[in-house]
């Protein structure tokens, strides 16, 4: 089943994406594939990855400290999870 996931992140996108990726292999993930996506003017983004356990998707934040939290979800809420994310980040 695949897993999505909220961080909060004090670094800027690059780094949080790092981060994230690190953190994710820390937890037993060996990431296959992964892409990141955000705004340059918003505080937030998107990271999309395959894993050996599975798919992810990570919403990430701007804060004041490092967070992850994950959750398994079924593949319709894994999709909706993206898509909602996506319309968000382009502005649609």
């Amino acid at each position: 089943m695949p897993f999505i996931g909220f961080a909060k992140s004090g670094l800027g996108p690059y780094e949080t994406y790092r981060r994230i990726l690190k953190e994710l292999e820390k937890r037993g993930f060996e990431i296959n594939f992964s892409k990141h996506h955000w705004m340059g003017d918003a505080p937030f983004g998107l990271i999309i990855a395959e894993s050996e356990r599975g798919e992810l998707a990570i919403r990430w934040y701007l804060a004041q400290k490092f967070e992850l939290k994950l959750e398994e979800v079924s593949e319709e809420e894994f999709n909706d999870f993206i898509e909602d994310t996506m319309e968000y980040l382009s502005g649609d």
